[in-house]
């Protein structure tokens, strides 16, 4: 009995373990939650819940709480450059939390919140996807 439960534990914190995925220009992410469906790519317009904030956890914006999600044309330059690549290939449902070095997060300006240099996590959840 003591050997099914140890291996229950470990199938249960194995399979919990999320990986960090890295890309050519320094992003990270983790899949928080898998989605379900099409993949995005490259000109479909989305519509998302995220969460911006410090390493520390400090919010700096948030839409999770509203009932109307954002919207967004992958490769559109609407968002920063951090959060178009990271809708890459996301499916409806999935949460995927990015870990954005500053150089991926620039803007034409910063709130008063906001430091330029510093390096952001985002939680980005896919609400849908309408392809053209």
């Amino acid at each position: 009995m003591k050997l099914l439960s140890i291996i229950f534990l470990i199938l249960i914190f194995t399979s919990c373990s999320d990986k960090i995925i890295s890309t050519k220009s320094g992003l990270k992410y983790i899949i928080l939650e898998k989605g379900k469906g099409i993949t995005t790519k490259v000109g479909d317009e989305v519509f998302i819940y995220e969460t911006t904030s410090y390493r520390n956890g400090t919010v700096l914006y948030s839409n999770y709480n509203s009932t109307l999600p954002v919207k967004v044309l992958i490769g559109g330059n609407q968002a920063t450059e951090a959060v178009d690549e990271g809708l890459r290939g996301m499916k409806i449902g999935e949460i995927r939390e990015l870990t954005a070095p500053h150089y991926l997060v620039k803007r034409k300006s910063y709130p008063e919140n906001v430091s330029p240099d510093s390096t952001l996590v985002i939680k980005i959840k896919l609400d849908r996807i309408e392809r053209k």
